[in-house]
């Protein structure tokens, strides 16, 4: 029998890692790795994986970081200049990149 687990992270959430690397928004969530074949050492494969837009000093990225290695950040944790650059913001307070429509 299969486990089903739910994503905690819902696209369009503010979310930071755990080790302060990053601040951003998630844009897409896999149920599982679904990276290049590659070890993923001690961080489990068998959990949800995010795609998360973050914003640094040089402009956007994306980094796809594990569940274990995020937890939710309060809404306003990015700069209201990075806010009204990178992002549209529905009345729920869900964030989508600018050139995205959010779901």
């Amino acid at each position: 029998m299969t486990q089903t687990r739910s994503a905690r992270f819902a696209l369009g959430q503010v979310v930071r890692a755990r080790d302060e690397a990053f601040i951003g928004v998630v844009l897409d969530v896999d149920p599982r790795y679904d990276g290049p074949s590659i070890e993923t050492g001690a961080v489990r494969a068998d959990q949800p994986f995010y795609r998360v837009l973050t914003v640094g000093p040089d402009g956007s990225f994306i980094v796809y970081a594990a569940e274990e290695a995020l937890e939710g950040h309060a809404a306003g944790a990015l700069s209201a200049d990075d806010e009204a650059r990178w992002f549209t913001i529905d009345a729920a307070g869900r964030h989508a990149p600018r050139d995205q429509v959010i779901h």
